[in-house]
């Protein structure tokens, strides 16, 4: 596998009393978030990235308030419609 390591001083992200895992957790997750948000990584990669499945990533992803889905606003009707 390869990897990237990133290099930052701690005191300048980490909140007051959080671990470095914390940290590192936290910024995967974030990494992952952005990279889906703008279409780079599927919801299932990201998820992987960040040790997360993807129903897990998606919600946890919707909690930080990026949209999951990219429907119009046709689309959101079309599919929310009652089904007659």
């Amino acid at each position: 596998m390869n990897t990237v390591t990133l290099e930052f001083p701690l005191d300048a992200l980490a909140s007051p009393g959080a671990s470095a895992e914390t940290l590192a957790t936290e910024a995967k997750f974030m990494l992952a978030l952005k990279l889906f948000e703008v279409g780079r990584l599927s919801s299932g990669r990201a998820g992987q990235l960040c040790g997360m499945g993807r129903v897990e990533f998606l919600f946890a992803a919707g909690r930080a308030g990026t949209p999951v889905t990219a429907l119009s606003n046709d689309e959101f009707g079309a599919e929310f419609a009652p089904n007659d």
